[in-house]
């Protein structure tokens, strides 16, 4: 069969984000352990559309980081994240993730992508939201490749 296009890899990874988003909504709510949701997707959820790798760093990481991507989002929230919608928290929470840890994904990606999961799963204008705190933090956290950006 050969490895899979460059083209089919985004969308591995959007559904890797996606199910993250629920698993780490998941983690937010019921405070299971990472390790056993992360299972439980995996042995349920069909997630041969997504990268599982991806899947699993996400689900196991952000808990693990969650003290450092809530200080990083804290000065962009217009209010203490507790008062975020628990979707928009996980979903800031990926997003943080990425701009601070993935330097290899560009963050306009990342803000798209955390955009596109906050229609998908979030409150109407929850999008806008993410989009705003995501945009002030990739400003600080991606300076370099933010002043670069073409107008």
């Amino acid at each position: 069969m050969g490895e899979p296009s460059r083209k089919n890899l985004p969308g591995k990874r959007s559904w890797a984000r996606r199910c993250a988003a629920q698993a780490l909504y998941q983690w937010q709510m019921t405070i299971q352990e990472p390790a056993i949701i992360a299972s439980e997707f995996l042995a349920d959820q069909d997630l041969r559309k997504a990268d599982p790798d991806y899947f699993r760093e996400l689900v196991h990481e952000v808990p693990r980081r969650v003290v450092e991507i809530d200080a990083a989002l804290e000065p962009f929230l217009d209010r203490p994240l507790a008062q975020v919608d628990p979707v928009e928290q996980a979903i800031l929470r990926i997003g943080g993730y990425e701009l601070i840890q993935r330097p290899d994904i560009a963050y306009r990606v990342i803000i798209n992508e955390a955009v596109e999961l906050a229609k998908l799963f979030g409150a109407e204008q929850g999008h806008r939201f993410v989009n705003g705190v995501l945009d002030k933090l990739a400003r600080v956290a991606r300076s370099s490749e933010w002043a670069s950006r073409p107008s």
